[in-house]
């Protein structure tokens, strides 16, 4: 790990260094926005969680997030392709702030009622529908051609970071006042546009179609009929929807922490967190020493090392193995992020990689929010245990079989080879 981080180090302060000074801008805007975002709704879990008692409440915060992607996504799609994504990026990032200062005002009131929570998250879903789409692009669109895979996984070691400070952040605001974390995400939040708004146009090919809401349901069809014409694109999109949505145990964080482990919110924090220190690592060498050969392979591996440190963290009842195992989840995870994060962007024409990464996020936020909401009736209906074990073991058979039956997958070996080109038709430049 020393050899690879040092070589990390190294390049970085190398004068011949091919990332330009404004990736860093880009890369400091996901650190602070990651860590806003995590940090908001691991504290949302946990305050949904000790107001209620029951676990179908965390299942229900992920419903909310997850509805409103699925439904939007054919619109949000569009307006990735058709406007400037740095704005785009910017503008729904401010509305975050604003959801943060509503939870901020209705926590400080002392409630009673998880209602307007789910109401907030729900819109909170929104607003990310649209964002989403036109932060993922972002890495792939102002990238030099010649150091895409690198700052990918920059970025990618960026939102792994966030995801490092935002939880423990919270967690140790939360013991001061429980009310106060909202608030400094919401700072967060304001500190991430700033740094949008800073970087340079990228000057790429935009959608030209007339807009209206028939024209983006067909923008979106054409999406669709994309991903399903391109196996690679299809292939890793449904292998992440189908392991990571039977493995949505990190949702469950607030029920583990409460009742298999004994600790409180500043423990729950660290838990969270150790997920994404495990990926911070692992994304770090990647940076150092991006995959280049065997994708397939090392895609389908990432994923079968997911499901077992699942299983682990189900049976556990001490904190340290608690730990472990989520940090090697999240480094496992992180594996597979910086694959699909590098190949579909890739393998997609630049004036439509809005569409293709908004429909992505629907079957990306059906493996994240809607895995939340299986693990959380689960575990209502079945245990804790059970519900976690289980979906460990469900990702393990996605992996078998993919291997099995998908043999194109495990076959990808080059990033290169994914490359689009360009659609001429219906483009302005």
């Amino acid at each position: 790990m020393v050899g690879p981080l040092r070589r990390l180090a190294t390049s970085l302060r190398a004068p011949q260094d091919p990332v330009p000074r404004f990736i860093w801008v880009l890369l400091g805007s996901r650190i602070v926005d990651s860590a806003a975002a995590v940090g908001l709704i691991t504290i949302v879990g946990k305050q949904a969680f000790d107001m209620t008692g029951d676990e179908l409440t965390l299942g229900l915060l992920g419903l909310a997030e997850f509805f409103p992607t699925l439904v939007l996504a054919p619109f949000s799609g569009s307006i990735a392709d058709r406007f400037d994504r740095r704005v785009v990026a910017g503008v729904f990032t401010i509305g975050f702030a604003g959801i943060c200062l509503a939870l901020f005002v209705y926590i400080s009131s002392d409630p009673t009622s998880v209602g307007p929570i789910y109401a907030l998250m729900a819109l909170f879903g929104v607003l990310r529908a649209f964002q989403r789409p036109a932060v993922r692009a972002l890495p792939v669109d102002l990238a030099p051609e010649e150091s895409v895979e690198r700052v990918v996984a920059l970025s990618s070691a960026s939102w792994q970071a966030g995801g490092i400070v935002g939880p423990v952040l919270a967690g140790f605001l939360f013991t001061v006042d429980i009310a106060l974390p909202y608030a400094v995400s919401g700072v967060m939040f304001v500190a991430s546009v700033f740094a949008l708004f800073a970087l340079p146009n990228a000057g790429l090919a935009k959608l030209s179609s007339r807009p209206g809401g028939r024209q983006a349901i067909r923008d979106a069809f054409e999406g669709l009929r994309f991903i399903r014409q391109a196996p690679v694109v299809g292939g890793a999109i449904l292998l992440d929807l189908f392991a990571v949505l039977l493995g949505g145990a990190v949702a469950l964080l607030p029920a583990i922490a409460e009742e298999r482990l004994g600790i409180d919110a500043v423990g729950l924090g660290w838990l969270r967190a150790s997920v994404g220190i495990g990926a911070a690592v692992v994304t770090l060498i990647l940076a150092a020493a991006p995959i280049r050969r065997k994708v397939g392979v090392i895609l389908l591996g990432s994923i079968a090392v997911f499901g077992a440190a699942t299983i682990v963290l189900g049976l556990t009842t001490n904190y340290g193995v608690a730990l472990a195992a989520l940090a090697i989840l999240g480094g496992s995870d992180s594996v597979s992020v910086f694959i699909r994060a590098t190949l579909v962007p890739l393998a997609t024409p630049e004036e439509m990689r809005g569409r293709v990464l908004a429909l992505e996020s629907v079957f990306i936020g059906a493996s994240n929010e809607l895995g939340a909401f299986e693990s959380g009736v689960t575990a209502a209906a079945f245990g804790l245990v059970p519900a976690i074990v289980f979906g460990g073991a469900g990702t393990l058979t996605v992996v078998a079989g993919f291997w099995l039956f998908f043999p194109a997958m495990r076959r990808i070996d080059r990033f290169a080879d994914a490359r689009a080109k360009p659609v001429p038709n219906r483009l302005v430049s």
